[in-house]
Formats: structure tokens, sequence, C-alpha cells
């Protein structure tokens, strides 16, 4: 294989023709497409590394929102206890109010039964007492008689109560 001279300087002619060419129409517009390319990459990069931060940021923010709520619904649910608590305490010293309102009533019922009870036993003892003292008239009892006609009323009075 021999070299021709005259060849291999057509060659490089024609070569270095066709990079200038090239260069000069082809590899300008084609450097610009590929700039244009890897600004649109870069943009759309940058752009999802926004969105990553944005989108980390409203999930933190999500999170205290949620740990916001779990604090506000333990305080109610504890807010609720204690006034279920108060609630039920108040309801008992109510009960025990009118428990004892209830006693006191019955105790003054009691109270004012008897003393109708004594009352009318009264009248009655006064009564029977005048049935004695008429019998007594009537009989002209000497002391032991009348000593009798006593010991038989405080009995009849002790059936009756």
């Amino acid at each position: 294989m021999t070299i021709t001279w005259t060849n291999f300087f057509v060659q490089v002619i024609a070569f270095g023709i066709l990079y200038l060419l090239l260069s000069k129409y082809a590899f300008g517009p084609l450097f610009g497409i590929m700039e244009k390319r890897r600004q649109l990459v870069k943009e759309q990069i940058d752009t999802a590394e926004r969105n990553r931060s944005e989108s980390e940021r409203f999930l933190e923010e999500q999170k205290q929102s949620l740990q916001q709520a779990r604090k506000e619904a333990y305080d109610i649910i504890e807010q609720a206890k204690s006034t279920g608590s108060k609630q039920a305490d108040d309801i008992i010293s109510a009960a025990r109010g009118e428990s004892s309102r209830l006693k006191e009533e019955a105790v003054r019922d009691i109270e004012a039964e008897k003393n109708k009870a004594i009352a009318s036993l009264k009248s009655e003892v006064g009564g029977l007492s005048v049935q004695i003292a008429s019998k007594i008239l009537e009989k002209q009892v000497d002391a032991g008689a009348q000593g009798e006609l006593v010991d038989q009323y405080l009995k009849d009075v002790g059936k009756k109560s």
C-alpha cells in the first residue's frame, strides 16, 4: 500500500472544508439544540427538587397537624372524663342531700305522729279519768278500793300503748 501524497492532501483539504462547513451550518445549530435540551433537563431537575422539598415541607406540616389534632382529641377526652366525674359527684351529692332531707322529713313525720298519739292518749286518759272518778263517786270507795282502781287503770293504759 502506497500512499499517494496528492490524494492525501486532497482528502485533508476536503476534510477541512467539510469540517468548516459542518461547524458553521451543522455543529452550531446542533450544539444550540443540545444546549437547549441541557437547559430543559436542568430546569426539570430543579423543578423536581423544588417539588420534592415542598412535598417534604407539606408532609411535615401534615404530621404536625395530625399531632395537634391528636393532642386536642386527648384534651377533649380528658375534659369529658373530668366533667363526667364531676357530674357523677354532683349527682351523688344531690342524692345524699335528698336522702338526708327525706330522712329528716320522715323523722319529723314520726315525731308529729308520736305527738298526735300522745295527745290522743292524753285525751283518752282524761276520759278514762273522768270515768274512774265517776265510778269512785258512785261507789264511795275506800283507800284500798281506790288503789285497785288506779292499778287497773295503769294496766289498761299499759296494754293500749
